[in-house]
Formats: C-alpha cells, sequence, structure tokens
C-alpha cells in the first residue's frame, strides 16, 4: 500500500540565549544581587508554565479514529508512531465484520476508516445513499484460490466444490478468479458485479458456494478449495505461495480493488488526514506491510481525485445494475 514522501511537524525556536552578569561595580553588589534572584525566579515559573524547551516534539497534537478490520496488523506501529511525532494520535476501532465500519463514519463514530477497496466503497454508497470518499490509496492485495485437498488447479475435479466470499463486490471478483483459472464460465464474461446466477453450469467444472468471508478458511476441510481474502488467509496462516490461483494486483482489472482511506464527503480535503494517507507510505510502513503480506501486497498511490473517477464509475455500474 512506495514513495518519497516529507516529514512535517513543529519545530520548537532557538534556545533564548542567557548572558553573564556584568562585573559588579563598587556599591551596587545588594541591587546587582537581587536582580540575579529576579530573574532566577523569572526563569523557573516560564519552565513551569511552558514545560520547558518544546523543541523536542509538537506542542499541539489531534486524535484521529479511524475504522479498521484489521487493528492487529503490524503496520499499525510505525503508522501510529510516525503520526505521533507530528502530533497526530491514532486511535484504531477495531469492527469483527466488513458491515460496520462504513456506517460508523458515516455517524461520526470515527474520523477515517481502512478496510475496504473502491468497488466496495461503491456498492456501500450505492446502497444506503451515502457519499463517504476516498481521502487516498494504500494497497492492493490479490485474491487467490486454497485448497487442502489439492495442489494444483488440475487436480480440482469435475463436479467439485469451492467456497466464495458471498458478500457482493468479493463474490465477484471470487468469480472472475474461478473464471481465469478454468474453473467456471460466466455468461457474458461476466463482470465486476456477477453473482453466481449468472455462471453458466454446462460449461463449467465446478460447482459454487458462497458463505461468509470470514468462514472461507474455515470451510476448506469440506470443500475441494476455497477462495480466501488476503486478510483472512494471512491470519489463518495459509500459505500465498502453495495458493492453487491468483488474480494480478498490478493489473489494470484489480483497480476496482484499489485499497483506500475514506472519510466522509465534507472532510476529504482535511489536510490532517491527507496527512495520514502519506504517512501511510512512509517506507518503514510498507516494509511492514510488505514482510505480514509475504510480498502479497503491491503498494498504490493514486492521486484523490483519480480515485474519486474510479469511485464515480464504478457507482454508475452499481446503480445502472439495479436499474
Amino acid at each position: 500500500m512506495a514513495s518519497d514522501n516529507t516529514s512535517g511537524g513543529h519545530n520548537g525556536g532557538d534556545p533564548a540565549e542567557i548572558r553573564l552578569p556584568e562585573r559588579p561595580r563598587k556599591g551596587k553588589g545588594p541591587f546587582i544581587a537581587l536582580g540575579v534572584v529576579l530573574v532566577a525566579a523569572l526563569v523557573a515559573i516560564t519552565v513551569v508554565l511552558t514545560g520547558g524547551d518544546d523543541s523536542s516534539g509538537p506542542t499541539d497534537t489531534v486524535t484521529v479514529r479511524i475504522g479498521t478490520t484489521e487493528a492487529g496488523s503490524d503496520y499499525w506501529k510505525p503508522l501510529k508512531r510516525l503520526a505521533a511525532e507530528e502530533g497526530i494520535t491514532l486511535e484504531t476501532v477495531n469492527f469483527s465484520d466488513y458491515n460496520q465500519p462504513n456506517p460508523a463514519l458515516s455517524q461520526g463514530q470515527t474520523d477515517l476508516n481502512l478496510f475496504q477497496h473502491v468497488l466496495f466503497l461503491a456498492n456501500y454508497n450505492v446502497s444506503n445513499q451515502d457519499d463517504l470518499t476516498p481521502v487516498g490509496s494504500t494497497y492492493v492485495v490479490p485474491l487467490s484460490l486454497y485448497s487442502r485437498k489439492h495442489t494444483d488447479v488440475e487436480q480440482i475435479p469435475a463436479g467439485g466444490t469451492v467456497a466464495i466470499p458471498k458478500d457482493p463486490t468479493n463474490q465477484a471478483r471470487a468469480l472472475l478468479v474461478l473464471q481465469e483459472a478454468g474453473l467456471i464460465s460466466l455468461k457474458d464474461g461476466g463482470n465486476v458485479l456477477s453473482t453466481p446466477a449468472e455462471i453458466d453450469q454446462a460449461a463449467s467444472k465446478v460447482s459454487v458456494t458462497p458463505v461468509d468471508a470470514a468462514q472461507t478458511v474455515a470451510v476448506l476441510d469440506s470443500v475441494d478449495a476455497s477462495i480466501v481474502n488476503n486478510g483472512f488467509a494471512m491470519d489463518a496462516g495459509l500459505d500465498p505461495s502453495k495458493a492453487l490461483f491468483s488474480d494480478d494486483p498490478r493489473s489494470d482489472a484489480a483497480e476496482p480493488y484499489i485499497n483506500i482511506i475514506a472519510a466522509r464527503a465534507e472532510d476529504k480535503d482535511n489536510p490532517t488526514y491527507r496527512r495520514v494517507v502519506e504517512l501511510f507510505h512512509h517506507p518503514e510502513v510498507l516494509e511492514a506491510l510488505r514482510a505480514e503480506s509475504r510480498d502479497t501486497s503491491v503498494p498504490v498511490q493514486r492521486p484523490q481525485e483519480e480515485l474519486e473517477e474510479i469511485l464515480d464509475r464504478l457507482s454508475d455500474t452499481v446503480k445502472a445494475a439495479r436499474r
């Protein structure tokens, strides 16, 4: 989800120059002594009131609450530290499933969220007449086919069963993955909103069973294979190098699946939120993401305007499909 970026924050001013008092002249000792005492008292009061030299970091801080389904991910540690160095306190609010973060953001319970790709947001906005919008992009990950019974796609038998996530956007992507792998055929080639009803059964090798995305790993023992979202695959310890098949996160076809940081429409130009997006692309954060995803994540840094255009196009696609 690497690019150069500059660090921000507040730099304190140079410390005040303290000069030694002139050598007292004869007959003025008591007055000089009194002056030194008064200066020392004023300095002490200033230190107490200001907390001393502020050159070590920012004096003003702002808290940003981010909704996510992956609060345990390794990249949060460097991201939070880098943000704190610039006076931004990041608080993660974890949700147990994909249906919760967007309503929480819309209702003001969070300031941003980081859990979804652009197509998921388009589907949510159309379904709920909402206008959440991307502040920036993060990364793309592949969607992969795993099996505990087979080591190659060719080993999956005719009439076999494959589990896929049942939420609309991941379900359609899973069907496109299976079609690319040669396991099913979709009428008219399919699209980003395809459903199991569009499967050409006569031309397909396997049948498909939609399940909750969080259950795609749990059902691996009872099906021939399962399409598993990257996050759930990593959490379950699945080895991406042993996936039977994956789509290409670098292809143009992966554009709808660019993961984003989203905000309410009225906050899309908030400079603090934009800075959070920039910090996400700091090399330390990206390295933590790369290591945790086992080299499957592909950082993506697209201008906000382009992300809004992609969202608009996908929203139109969703609307057209519902007419």
